[in-house]
């Protein structure tokens, strides 16, 4: 059986290829880009754009199982962008799973998909999705999900959704680094009060979550079939004791300045009224969205995941934090 994974040059589609090379899987992935290290796994390459239905047909051929990981992330405020690669992108992996007969199909969504601008602390997946959006890449993913979700039992596809939240580790070029610039040009700030908890999941235990889950879905009526799932370290930390940490680690001084989020919202909203208007391409400094998830609680409740297919992260936040540093150290 070959394995698809889309998205498998990236921090998290690579995690996972590996771990099923490393089983013995015959993997195939599907990018934009070509990756030498993928060359080296073994792996098969298909290069193409979510966008195009005829590529992703055609990575689909003689697959049983498919990672859907690949995504558009950020905080830019064109529709458009969010909306071809996350919505439109899904609809064909969904639509080629159908066509070529695809067993099944683990997708990659985000917590973000359920916040509306209020603070989640220990919510479960009972939580329903906004009536009103702050950003284009929750929404563009929370279309996809359902779609995945609703295609639970066509054409015997059995289906679940993934929701790790804050994924990190060494050989993260997103999260960490865009921190760590922020911070060396000053312009990193705590927004809010510097109370509220996060989760966050550590890099090899997505991944984990992801073959977990992929081996529990044996069809469309087994436990995690038409189901989403949360997913984190399952310790909750203070967002600003855990990023002035991750500052140390880099010879970074913590965080001095610090804006309330009435301020940070009303910043982002002048932030976005340029940017649409200049129909600027790069992300706004501050948006609504990133204001109200750097300030608010986002923590979850794993009980689904590890009732239905026994997640429970085999690295710890102070073992992630120990590797981290490792690989920080061993950069300098």
């Amino acid at each position: 059986m070959t394995i698809l994974v889309t998205g498998g040059g990236g921090f998290l589609g690579k995690c996972i290829v590996e771990k099923l090379v490393a089983q013995g899987e015959a993997v195939r992935t599907f990018s934009r880009a070509h990756y030498d290290f993928l060359d080296t796994l073994g792996v098969e390459q298909h290069r193409g754009d979510l966008a195009d239905s005829a590529a992703v047909e055609k990575a689909c051929g003689d697959i049983a199982l498919v990672y859907h990981v690949a995504a558009k992330p950020g905080i830019g405020i064109r529709w458009g962008e969010y909306y071809r690669a996350n919505t439109l992108g899904t609809e064909n992996v969904v639509a080629a799973c159908h066509k070529c007969n695809v067993e099944r199909l683990v997708y990659t969504s985000s917590p973000s998909v359920t916040f509306d601008g209020s603070p989640q602390s220990g919510v479960d997946e009972s939580v329903p999705y906004p009536t009103h959006w702050l950003a284009h890449y929750p929404h563009s993913k929370a279309l996809a999900e359902q779609l995945v979700l609703e295609n639970n039992g066509k054409q015997g596809l059995a289906t679940c959704s993934l929701r790790p939240h804050l994924i990190w580790g060494p050989g993260d070029h997103h999260l960490i680094p865009r921190l760590l610039d922020r911070a060396r040009s000053g312009r990193l700030m705590q927004v809010g009060d510097g109370t509220n908890l996060v989760d966050s999941i550590f890099i090899t235990n997505a991944a984990d979550a992801h073959l977990q889950a992929a081996a529990a879905l044996t069809s469309p009526t087994s436990a995690p079939a038409g189901k989403a799932y949360f997913l984190s370290q399952d310790e909750p930390v203070n967002c600003w004791d855990w990023i002035n940490a991750i500052l140390a680690q880099n010879d970074l001084p913590p965080i001095k300045k610090s804006i309330s989020l009435a301020n940070a919202k009303r910043v982002g909203i002048v932030c976005e009224a340029i940017w649409k208007t200049l129909r600027l391409r790069s992300e706004p400094p501050m948006t609504r969205f990133l204001a109200s998830q750097l300030a608010l609680d986002h923590w979850f409740d794993l009980s689904a995941a590890k009732n239905d297919f026994g997640y429970a992260p085999a690295v710890s936040m102070e073992e992630g934090m120990r590797l981290l540093a490792e690989s920080s150290e061993a950069q300098k």
